[in-house]
């Protein structure tokens, strides 16, 4: 018994599009662990991003957030200078 060619045809399309479907689940799988491991020169995540969410980091940043939040805007404005002090560092040098 023999396949026609158009059976064969329409077999081969089949066979193609199932083995993209399955690297691009593979590839959505992957890239969400592996982002963490990329250097931030190569584009990988920058030095100042959040925790990955379900850590215990995430946690206590959520919770520092939360209380910055809270401050009054006066006390922020302080609270940040005094930081912006300690770390010697601002955000309008950053090299690019």
């Amino acid at each position: 018994m023999s396949m026609r060619p158009r059976s064969l045809s329409i077999a081969a399309v089949a066979l193609l599009a199932s083995t993209l479907a399955g690297c691009g689940t593979v590839n959505e799988k992957l890239s969400a662990g592996m982002g963490d491991y990329v250097p931030q020169w190569a584009g990988g995540l920058p030095a100042d991003a959040p925790p990955r969410a379900g850590t215990p980091q995430y946690d206590a940043y959520m919770r520092e957030r939360e209380r910055k939040r809270l401050l009054p805007a006066a006390d922020r404005e302080k609270e940040e200078q005094a930081q912006k002090g300690a770390t010697g560092a601002t955000s309008g040098n950053a090299v690019r």
